[in-house]
């Protein structure tokens, strides 16, 4: 890639890095923490502007990293008209915004955490606009949820700021998962998930019969995120957060990013009825329910709130006209609202900030107390309601004259009459700002007298303003980017028109004056109309919210109350079910082949095993409440099998079977050692029926799944493993091989999850013998019932001579595991058992006085090395845990080979044999805690001692 290239991706991810530095720089004061805050959103806004040229000529920069390449996955970008429109929006509002919070937030606010959040924010918004990968896109669409959450509550002292956080992040992030559906099938029709392919694609996607579920999907993700009916109620409630925040998410940028998707997605998405209906008519209706519903708001934070609302559903409403035109004045007024909208939200957070009120009916007056703030306010409200030679009257001139010739459902008047209602509501309640807020007369009732704020504040509003009225009269000013950011939305597409003041007598213009002389009418009349909206009854979006998300959560309680309440047997049965039903589905619908293999002849002495193990399997469950003859039942069921190995040429299974047999039987041997002889009767007998059906359901799963493989040819990994185990991973041992090598990194996995459940083991016992059980410990008569010949002599004996005969096995059986029969694993448990037999033999405290080795630590070392041998690897070139080996020549002695394996298997010996003596360690603290005594010789006497007391006896 070329440095453009890499700048591309420079500039998506200045923001995230730069988000480190606010809350360092914060203690060198404010000033440097907002200039750090600025420094990155600067230097990505300027390189921004070093590629804008290439752009504005028609060029598309794009760059992409590989992520998953097997998967398809890339961190892919591009920059097109649309994406350079928006991200220059994001970056400047972005530097406008950090120099008003600066002044705004006062010096008990923790600005640097403020501007942390703010500058994450910024670098999702611009993942979103940047993004060429659709999975990419999705994950930047949810950090935008995300971090506006933590920006809506900054103040978390406010109970209003918490409940909006909520739900703006319960609303988007909902609307955010039905998206992620959208966008999945769209890449499935298209068989890409980058978006330059889906953008091209249109035809297609548009003919597929998954076209319509995909658009209802994206579009909730579109609406939720910009408030469009009936999700316009989040919006408002967000307001709670602190003005910067309004200014720069509900006006700027996050509430546009659903507008944005759907001018991205119009080349793919746009031109049948399904789209123009359902997102003109949600536009339609966001419009003049906002526009109505912000006359009425006393708020002037709510009042520009559900202002927004509703030039989001202008907005919306252009992009659903679908035509080249309509889109060209969706962009145009994207810019326009953008200008006037963040102004208007200062202008608001200076009145608050200075008259302590932003309640209208507080105000008044204000024109000769604070003179700049009310130029800046009148010029961005004149803009809003859409007065000439200002930019807003552009764009809205521009709406009305598209609306005025589209047609809804074959009615020619449906569509201008309501466009021409919104534009109406929208100059009463940009009058009554400028009217209610700065004209009147002066009060001596203020909160707090006010006056204009200083420069700082003033002047990120004022030079937005200076575009509002640049725009409103140099309209040819604008033409090039709107025109730049028009065709990247139609697909390069471009009407023939030209932005300026004048368009002659046209219906827009008489539509234009009526909404002007109807909004005044309004303003006059504005008082009775308040108080007959007061006074009408109507339904109330928050509380219908907040009853749907009550009975959510009431009806999740009585769900999880009954499905969660603890009983383990429960858990198992509905899991167990389902696996079986979704077994059966999956069986039933398979279409299975016919069989290919015969039955093999069954010797006699293999089915007498087979009826044996069945027989001690069910006896298990008859007497399982007698938990040692289940112990010993199982053990003779592990052994069975061991045999069974055996006979079907598995050798190394049978050493694993033997030795996790043999090692699990004594542990619970010696853990039955302090629990009761026979387990209760919990379950009652309709559960126990319950449980049996289920098991025999699962068991015969299982086994009809078995018997399905065996009669059919199937593919199988096993000849490459034959293949290439001796030159690919220097061993003849094929399973050794596979555990150290080819599937290493799954036997790594299983040692630091046997690991972690010995580590736990000790933990759980730590706490039991720290509470209230090991008082009751405390208080039992240990001694009592007990052999007084704890540790025979002849035991003794016999462990000691087999001590070293099992550790000489277990190193054998090391050495050996990488051509034949063995590994770390198998010595691991080998030498366990010649511990565990030292423990049983002279007692816990006696022996573990006497080790030197710290558990943990072999653990941790087993781990380690285990670890270190696979990363080794990669110093060669080559994938983690691959072994590396080489065959050498020392006379006298033959030829042997030596293998990395071997320090992998190391490893796998020292966490396996660390795991299963911590086990037994944590066991062995309860007979301590019990008052076991300790004998003071391997025996529980001293023959010496016992020798000099009969001589003194004669």
């Amino acid at each position: 890639m070329s440095a453009e290239h890499y700048s591309l991706i420079v500039i998506a991810l200045l923001p995230f890095a730069g988000a480190l530095m606010p809350g360092l720089m914060i203690r060198a004061g404010r000033n440097a923490c907002a200039v750090f805050t600025a420094l990155p959103t600067l230097l990505a806004l300027t390189m921004l502007i070093l590629l804008a040229p290439r752009v504005m000529q028609g060029e598309v920069i794009t760059a992409e990293l590989d992520w998953i390449p097997q998967l398809g996955l890339s961190a892919s970008f591009f920059l097109d008209g649309l994406g350079l429109l928006f991200s220059c929006m994001i970056l400047g509002v972005g530097l406008l915004i950090t120099l008003y919070a600066r002044f705004y937030l006062s010096g008990e606010d923790p600005m640097g955490q403020f501007y942390t959040y703010l500058l994450l924010f910024q670098g999702a918004m611009l993942g979103i606009v940047l993004s060429d990968n659709i999975l990419l896109l999705l994950i930047f669409w949810e950090l935008t949820s995300l971090s506006s959450f933590l920006l809506i509550g900054y103040w978390k002292h406010l109970p209003e700021g918490r409940q909006g956080a909520r739900m703006a992040l319960a609303v988007t992030g909902a609307g955010g998962l039905a998206m992620i559906g959208g966008m999945l099938i769209l890449g499935n029709i298209v068989g890409s998930y980058n978006l330059t392919d889906i953008l091209a694609a249109g035809d297609r996607i548009r003919a597929s019969e998954w076209y319509l579920p995909a658009l209802i999907l994206i579009l909730l993700g579109a609406f939720t995120k910009s408030a469009q009916f009936p999700f316009h109620f989040w919006l408002p409630h967000a307001m709670a957060a602190p003005t910067p925040v309004s200014a720069y998410l509900h006006s700027a940028t996050m509430v546009k990013a659903g507008v944005f998707l759907m001018a991205r997605m119009w080349p793919a998405l746009a031109g049948t009825d399904a789209w123009f209906y359902i997102v003109t008519t949600a536009g339609l209706i966001t419009m003049v329910l906002g526009a109505l519903i912000a006359l009425f708001k006393d708020d002037l934070k709510a009042l520009l709130a559900f202002s927004t609302v509703s030039h989001l559903g202008l907005l919306t409403m252009l992009l659903g006209f679908g035509t080249p035109v309509a889109a060209l004045v969706a962009v145009f007024h994207i810019i326009n609202h953008l200008t006037f909208k963040a102004a208007l939200f200062m202008t608001a957070g200076i009145i608050d900030h200075e008259a302590h009120t932003r309640d209208i009916k507080r105000l008044g007056g204000l024109r000769t107390l604070m003179p700049v703030t009310f130029v800046i306010g009148t010029l961005a409200a004149l803009s809003m309601a859409g007065i000439p030679l200002l930019n807003g009257f552009l764009s809205k001139e521009m709406m009305l004259e598209e609306a005025s010739h589209t047609d809804w459902a074959g009615s020619h008047y449906a569509v201008p009459v309501l466009a021409t209602l919104g534009a109406l509501l929208s100059v009463a309640y940009s009058f009554r700002f400028v009217a209610h807020v700065f004209l009147g007369p002066v009060r001596d009732d203020y909160p707090h007298k006010p006056h204009d704020p200083p420069f700082g504040m003033w002047a990120a509003p004022a030079l937005l303003v200076v575009l509002v009225v640049l725009i409103g009269v140099l309209p040819h000013l604008a033409e090039p980017v709107v025109m730049m950011a028009a065709g990247a939305v139609t697909g390069g597409v471009l009407p023939d028109i030209h932005l300026k003041i004048w368009h002659g007598i046209t219906p827009a213009l008489f539509m234009s004056g009526i909404a002007i002389l109807g909004g005044l009418v309004l303003l006059a009349l504005h008082r009775p109309l308040d108080r007959a909206w007061i006074a009408t009854p109507r339904p109330e979006a928050k509380a219908i919210f907040d009853r749907l998300v009550g009975g959510a959560v009431s009806l999740s309680g009585r769900i999880a109350g009954g499905s969660h309440d603890g009983a383990m047997s429960r858990y198992l049965a509905i899991f167990v079910a389902a696996t079986l039903a979704l077994g059966y589905i999956a069986f039933s619908g398979s279409g299975l082949p016919a069989p290919t293999r015969d039955l093999l002849p069954v010797p006699p002495v293999v089915l007498v095993g087979w009826v044996m193990l069945l027989v001690a399997t069910g006896t298990v469950v008859l007497v399982h409440r007698d938990r040692f003859r289940a112990l010993v039942i199982i053990g003779v069921i592990g052994l069975t099998i061991s045999f069974g190995f055996v006979y079907l040429s598995a050798p190394d299974l049978a050493l694993t079977q033997i030795s996790v047999e043999t090692v699990t039987i004594m542990l619970l041997l010696l853990a039955l050692h302090y629990m009761p002889k026979a387990s209760p009767v919990e379950s009652t007998a309709g559960r126990r029926i319950r449980d049996g059906i289920i098991a025999l359901g699962a068991g015969g799963g299982v086994g009809a799944l078995a018997w399905m493989f065996l009669l059919r040819d199937t593919a199988s990994i096993s000849d490459y493993h034959l293949a290439n185990s001796y030159k690919g991973g220097g061993g003849t041992n094929v399973v050794n091989v596979i555990l150290v090598d080819f599937r290493g990194y799954d036997t790594y996995g299983e040692i630091i999850v046997l690991g972690i459940a010995g580590l736990i083991i000790y933990a759980v016992m730590d706490a039991l013998l720290n509470g209230p059980a090991a008082r009751k410990l405390r208080n039992t008569d240990y001694s009592r019932d007990r052999s007084r010949d704890r540790h025979p002599l002849m035991t003794v004996i016999a462990t000691r001579v087999m001590m070293p005969i099992a550790l000489m096995v277990g190193v054998f059986i090391f050495l050996r595991g990488h051509n034949e029969p063995g590994g770390g694993f198998v010595a691991g448990l080998v030498v366990s058992i010649a511990l565990l037999m030292q423990y049983m033999a002279s007692g816990f405290a006696w022996t573990q006085s006497r080790q030197r080795i710290e558990y943990h630590s072999m653990i941790g070392w087993g781990v380690l090395i285990a670890g270190l041998t696979g990363a080794g690897a990669w110093l060669g070139g080559k994938p983690f845990l691959t072994s590396g080996y080489d065959y050498y020549h020392f006379p006298p002695i033959e030829e042997f080979e030596l293998a990395t394996a071997m320090l992998f298997d190391l490893g796998v010996f020292l966490a396996v044999l660390g795991a299963v003596m911590l086990m037994l360690y944590s066991l062995s603290r309860i007979a301590r805690y019990a008052g076991e005594t300790v004998n003071p010789e391997p025996m529980d006497y001293d023959p010496s001692t016992r020798i000099r007391a009969l001589r003194e006896e004669e």
